[in-house]
């Protein structure tokens, strides 16, 4: 019998030559190393904001996250995702989740980077600014991380209700050491923080908590009892919990280990196998004789927690508009290198009307969280009128802009076709995850509904919200058509119509800003199709007159 050998490949230049039964041809090069911040609306929101002095550090971040390097880090967390173990080898309860390596990379960079809750400690105008643009563009190598980092940031302000908790956290939280691992918090260099609202009964209904406090004869001290549907990163050092005092629902510090060293009762039942943020992990915690100490008043609980909830939403959004950058991006190297039926994709008509389309919710999707983020920062510092603007837009943003997150990913991936539905292209990673953005910090309904609430318990928010939409007044008449729509819906509006009434805003405030700050390219074809009715049922549908070259250009970055 003759044995024939064939090597599968001879090296050229680093380069696989291939089999002698084909070639690989047609196939897109790997998009990393690339810039995950070279995104011109982004840099020029983040100037527009107040946060210019970060760009430079916005560059070398963005550099990093396209790295080959990064890139695999976010792949390899969520390949091994988190393992629970409940007991050590002897038999006793430790209740650790153990993460691959990777995940510790990533959480290094984004502490490091002042994604967390560092912003709180810098006194520069445009600090929140800076921390969202981070996220932009870090996000780009994966989601799940970005989940304890935001309740971080998040937990600042909602701690500041008690003033001597937060002297003794608040250096930790704003720290930007990662440092993991069970240990007293007061011994560690910097800490994270999570959340835990979520009951089994009630989901977003959190005032029907069941969980119950109990006080001690220590002052301000509790002990809880009672079991967390959804409470993210376990391993969290410390986390905000809602649980039912004698004075009603209250606000409460969780310490995952007690000032003295010995483990607080944190009981991880079980870890989510969730469809996607697969990376971090979501836990089930029992509390039984918990040691908690109260943050705010009893029966104050949500009111105190809200400030947490906000910079949640503000976060949502960012990472719905993160999610839909990458996918554009991913989706715009594929089409630039790859032909079918005798030309680039990226030169045959109908995908670039489908490119430009995703384009431009992606424009919109980033100019309205920098826009959030610029406001939130101006709040801070004390301005009223951009706190009322924060408190309905930011509900409007968390609407709108993460649920169209889902259908963005799923129009993206479909430009690589059957590649783009194999798990190793990234893109089902990125789809799995699209939804969640939508569920987290309150779905559709109880964000459109919030919405409501702000407008009949605080009527200056409708004040900010139109002075922000008087600001392009004239510029297009599409635009102030459907101002002038939103205007007559605002006397009408119900519960019914709330998710009509909210889209309605979010599509207002997007083309206002667009107006203002895009070039006209982009501005004419947002208010054409997203305001004029000019539009169909799905992205690819522009109007002819649309300048889709002039979209495309600003939004892709340079060639390589």
């Amino acid at each position: 019998m003759t044995t024939l050998t064939q090597e599968p490949y001879e090296e050229s230049a680093g380069r696989p030559v291939g089999y002698a039964t084909h070639d690989v041809t047609n196939q897109p090069p790997p998009l990393a190393p690339y810039d995950a911040s070279a995104d011109t609306a982004l840099l020029e929101g983040v100037r527009r904001e107040g946060a210019g002095w970060a760009e430079e550090e916005l560059r070398r971040l963005g550099l990093r996250a396209g790295s080959a390097q990064a890139q695999e880090w976010g792949d390899l967390a969520n390949r091994h995702e988190p393992v629970l173990r409940t007991h050590d080898r002897y038999g006793n309860r430790i209740d650790e989740v153990e993460y691959h390596p990777s995940w510790h990379h990533l959480m290094r960079v984004a502490v490091g980077e002042g994604l967390a809750g560092s912003a709180w400690a810098d006194d520069r105008p445009g600090a929140h600014v800076a921390r969202t643009a981070g996220g932009l563009v870090w996000g780009h190598t994966e989601a799940g991380h970005g989940c304890p980092t935001s309740m971080t940031y998040a937990a600042v302000p909602a701690l500041r209700a008690e003033p001597e908790l937060a002297k003794v956290y608040e250096p930790l939280l704003t720290s930007r050491e990662y440092e993991p691992g069970l240990r007293p918090p007061t011994g560690k260099r910097g800490l994270l923080a999570g959340m835990g609202m979520t009951e089994k009964q009630g989901g977003s209904d959190v005032r029907t908590n069941t969980t119950a406090a109990t006080p001690t004869a220590e002052s301000e001290v509790y002990t809880l009892r009672g079991h967390k549907w959804f409470t993210s990163a376990p391993m969290c050092d410390v986390f905000l919990v809602l649980a039912q005092a004698p004075g009603g629902l209250s606000c409460f510090l969780v310490p995952r280990v007690l000032p003295d060293g010995t483990r607080n009762t944190f009981r991880v039942q079980r870890l989510k196998d969730k469809l996607g943020n697969r990376s971090n992990a979501s836990s089930e915690p029992e509390f039984d004789g918990t040691v908690a100490w109260l943050v705010g008043p009893e029966g104050q609980g949500v009111k105190t927690i809200i400030e947490m909830v906000n910079c949640t939403r503000l976060d949502c959004v960012m990472a719905s508009a993160t999610l839909m950058r990458k996918t554009l991006v991913e989706a715009g190297h594929h089409v630039r290198h790859r032909g079918a039926f005798g030309a680039r994709l990226v030169d045959q008509p109908l995908m670039r009307n489908v490119l430009a389309d995703l384009a431009l919710e992606s424009e919109a999707a980033t100019t309205l969280t920098l826009r959030l983020a610029g406001a939130a920062d101006r709040a801070v510092r004390g301005d009223a009128g951009e706190a009322a603007f924060r408190r309905i837009a930011t509900a409007v943003g968390k609407y709108w802009v993460t649920k169209r997150g889902p259908a963005f990913t799923a129009e993206a991936l479909e430009c690589l076709g059957g590649n783009g539905y194999v798990e190793e292209s990234g893109m089902p990673r990125h789809y799995r995850e699209a939804p969640l953005l939508s569920i987290w910090e309150g779905s559709g309904n109880v964000n459109a509904l919030d919405v409501l609430r702000a407008l009949g318990r605080s009527p200056e928010t409708a004040h900010a919200l139109f002075g922000e939409l008087a600001l392009a007044r004239g510029a297009d008449a599409r635009l102030d058509a459907a101002v002038a729509r939103l205007e007559s819906g605002l006397a009408e509006a119900s519960e019914t119509g709330a998710r009509r009434l909210v889209e309605l805003m979010a599509l207002t405030l997007q083309g206002s800003l667009l107006v203002r700050h895009a070039p006209p390219a982009v501005a004419d074809a947002f208010c054409a199709s997203r305001l004029g009715g000019d539009w169909g049922h799905a992205f690819g549908t522009l109007p002819a007159g649309a300048d889709l070259g002039g979209i495309l250009e600003r939004a892709l970055p340079p060639r390589a």
